[in-house]
Formats: structure tokens, C-alpha cells, sequence
């Protein structure tokens, strides 16, 4: 890796760099076992790099990062990883809410919000009202989020419209069922990086992944350092990206 900072780095302002980058931060718990700490120990090492990574995207040109933080499948971990996760949440959201509105971020929350207890809800909703207005960099966290789960709510809302007349069944097509998503308001991701090892998608982003670009890296996300996003930007750039055509 390259001792380069952020700032040398060849990032900002690259042509054909993401504007959107979407991210399966994996790799907490075994960060964590191999230093002989609890899995929640690396849970906390992980939140800390999600700072450093969302102040870093404006130098990098990335003006939407997706973060995926617990799934609708994460459910099924043991009792005591999943409270400390969703204390982890509500102390992420209070610790971190003037540093966000301050410096320009916009939150946004994606998934099903029901399962979550009210606390983390009302802290969700007040976290989104105050950083409205921000438009540095557009920061979305996937919670109790599943995409096969998320297309599932989205048609059942385009059903209830066409049920009640307010949709024409014939007008449906894929730019309909876009604007039920829980990612409506956003653009597509360019580039999605999955970290530690893992080669799969996990249920993320089905729908809006559909031209992204793929970055399977071994780095665990406690490891996940703004130089190694910075390499992650600048693979990105050099692709040769058709959307199914081909080069003239």
C-alpha cells in the first residue's frame, strides 16, 4: 500500500471517479477474535472508521457513501452481539450528531425501522431533520435493511396504488417501482466494495446494484483506512465501464 496521504493521492477530480460508493463493512468480529477481544470490541473499532471515511469522500469526489451496518439477517447473532450493536447505534447517533450537522453530512436511513426499539427510531428521525439541509456528502445507513426485504415492501406499496386506482398497472415498469424503494431519493451506486475476504453481495442493494461496480478486498473494515478507499476510487476510475455495449 502506498504511504501516500489522502490529500497526494490522484482521487479528487479524476475522471470517471464514483459519486456514489456503497459499502458491506465486514470483518468486525474477527478483527476483534484475533486480538483476543469480544466481536463487540471490533463493532466499535468499525464505527470509528466510519467517521474517518465519510470525512474523507469529499476529497475523493464521493458525494453519496451507503454504509450497511446491520442486516435483516444480523438478527440471527447471539442475544449480546445485537444489543450491544443497537447500543452502539443509539450512542453513535447522540456522540456524533453536532459533528455531522457541523461538518455538512446529511443522514439518511434506510430498511425496516419497526423492529427497532422507539428510542433508536426517534433518534434515526432526529439525526435525518437536522442534517437535512446538508449537502456536503449524502451519508445513508442501511439498518435492519435487506434488499430482497426492501423490494418486497416496495411492491406491496405500488400494489395498494394500483388496488385503490391511483396507478395504472399498464404505466408499471422498472422506474416505477424505483420510486417506492427505501433509496428513492438517491442515485445508483457506481461502485460497491464489500471488505474482509468475502466475495458476495449479502442481500445489499439488489435492485440498485445492477451496473455497479464490484471491489472484493481482503482488508477487514476496522482496517479499512481512507488510503485503502483512495486505491478502491482510483481501481474504479480505470474501468472501462459499457452498461452492455461495446467499445467503438
Amino acid at each position: 500500500m502506498s504511504d501516500s496521504s489522502p490529500a497526494s493521492m490522484e482521487t479528487a477530480g479524476v475522471p470517471g471517479g464514483p459519486k456514489h460508493v456503497a459499502v458491506i463493512m465486514d470483518g468486525n468480529g474477527r478483527w476483534a477474535q484475533s486480538r483476543g477481544k469480544p466481536r463487540l470490541f471490533g463493532h466499535h473499532a468499525g464505527a470509528k472508521r466510519v467517521k474517518e471515511i465519510v470525512r474523507a469522500c469529499p476529497d475523493f469526489g464521493v458525494k453519496y457513501l451507503t454504509i450497511f451496518a446491520f442486516s435483516t439477517e444480523n438478527w440471527k447473532r447471539t442475544q449480546t452481539e445485537v444489543s450491544g450493536l443497537m447500543s452502539l447505534f443509539r450512542r453513535y447517533i447522540q456522540n456524533e450528531m453536532k459533528d455531522l450537522v457541523a461538518e455538512g453530512v446529511r443522514v439518511r436511513f434506510i430498511g425496516d425501522r419497526l423492529r427497532l426499539d422507539k428510542k433508536l427510531q426517534k433518534l434515526m428521525d432526529d439525526l435525518e431533520e437536522v442534517t437535512r439541509d446538508n449537502e456536503k456528502v449524502h451519508l445513508t445507513i442501511a439498518i435492519n435493511y435487506g434488499g430482497r426485504d426492501e423490494v418486497s415492501r416496495a411492491i406491496k406499496d405500488l400494489a395498494c396504488q394500483v388496488a385503490k386506482g391511483e396507478l395504472d398497472p399498464e404505466t408499471v415498469d422498472e422506474t416505477t417501482l424505483t420510486r417506492f424503494l427505501d433509496t428513492k431519493v438517491l442515485p445508483d451506486p457506481d461502485l460497491v466494495i464489500r471488505t474482509s475476504g468475502e466475495a458476495r453481495i449479502s442481500n445489499f442493494l439488489l435492485w440498485q446494484s445492477a451496473y455497479a461496480e464490484y471491489e472484493f478486498i481482503d482488508t477487514l473494515w476496522p482496517d479499512f483506512t481512507a488510503e485503502v478507499f483512495a486505491e478502491c476510487v482510483n481501481r474504479f476510475a480505470r474501468r472501462d465501464r459499457r452498461y452492455g455495449g461495446v467499445t467503438a
